[in-house]
């Protein structure tokens, strides 16, 4: 998958070129001894020679694209054909809006997949680069954000107490991710024919960077200390750990290395070698691979997750008001009785 172009020689000259621009005669001229000097040092040729990666995502990689897309929108059509529809007791799943919400916003990072091909002259109008880089990330934004708000008010969900706050506060949650998908949708550009991220500014480098490691790194691990926090204080219910978690696997690596490369290409971190450099673009695109990969999996692990929640009985809260749990005591008998018309 992909081309990989080794290192430019640097004092190589290819014969064809060699033997067309020069002559016999025209030898003794060129290397005149006064162009040539014994203490002469090669390595500064090689210090300046340009640094070339592998590219492991290019045109080359539409099937793992095409792929990719294809089997993220017929799982997540099947995980939304399961959760709308009552056929099954995956409508009981706690918090099925937003799991409903996960669902979409992975139908929707699948459909943009192929799009965003490198290298691929498909996309080449404007609004419609920027319209997939903004789905793309926004999505992407979107789903870390969910399962956050999921794992935090999941002991609430199967009491029914919050279901207009949930509605509400998952909408707002998608304008949040929308907002931070903004600077890699003003990136987008297609100047030189293609679909492509291009940083001329800065600024917009540094909040993209920004908003994909506070998204995807510092997101699951601050919720990872806030339930060991909680735990340790025994103060209220901690953030439910579950199987959507797994989600932050295919992105945490590609917030890691955003973060980074966005340092280097501002010069405020200095590699110290070209093949440092190489790993570090190695590592670029083997993240974005990896990030491509969720809109497989996450259909699957919203599929596992409901597998468990309808088999496992969901904590309650206390009733208030010494209510009984239990509608077939005799009290509820009693009442019930009373209501019957004689």
């Amino acid at each position: 998958m992909g081309n990989c172009l080794h290192p430019a020689d640097s004092f190589s000259i290819s014969d064809e070129n060699w033997s067309n621009s020069t002559t016999e005669e025209e030898y003794p001229a060129m290397w005149n001894d006064s162009y040539w000097t014994d203490d002469y040092d090669f390595t500064e040729l090689d210090a300046v020679a340009p640094c070339r990666s592998c590219t492991l995502l290019s045109e080359s990689s539409l099937p793992f694209y095409v792929l990719a897309s294809a089997l993220g929108i017929a799982a997540s059509a099947a995980v939304l054909f399961a959760l709308l529809r009552p056929l099954i007791y995956w409508p009981l799943c706690p918090g099925r809006q937003i799991l409903i919400q996960l669902a979409v916003g992975s139908a929707l990072f699948s459909i943009m997949v192929p799009l965003l091909v490198p290298g691929l002259s498909g996309t080449r109008n404007t609004y419609l680069c920027h319209l997939a880089h903004l789905v793309w990330y926004g999505s992407a934004f979107a789903q870390a954000l969910l399962i956050g708000f999921h794992a935090c008010l999941r002991p609430k969900l199967g009491t029914g107490q919050v279901p207009g706050l949930t509605l509400g506060l998952t909408v707002g949650l998608w304008g949040v991710a929308v907002l931070m998908g903004l600077p890699a949708t003003l990136a987008s550009d297609t100047s030189n024919g293609f679909c492509t991220l291009a940083f001329r500014q800065n600024i917009l480098r540094f909040m993209h960077a920004a908003a994909s490691f506070a998204t995807f790194t510092l997101l699951p691990l601050g919720l990872l200390g806030a339930k060991g926090l909680k735990k340790v204080l025994d103060r209220g219910p901690c953030p439910w750990v579950d199987v959507l978690w797994f989600w932050f696997i295919f992105w945490w690596p590609h917030g890691v290395i955003c973060l980074w490369d966005s340092l280097v290409r501002s010069k405020f971190l200095v590699l110290s070698s070209c093949l440092v450099q190489q790993a570090l673009d190695l590592l670029l695109h083997l993240t974005e691979a990896l990030a491509i990969l969720h809109c497989v999996a996450t259909p699957l692990l919203l599929a596992l997750f409901c597998h468990q929640a309808t088999r496992t009985p969901v904590p309650s809260l206390p009733l208030p008001g010494g209510q009984s749990s239990h509608p077939g005591t005799l009290g509820g008998k009693s009442q019930l009785s009373s209501q019957l018309p004689t």
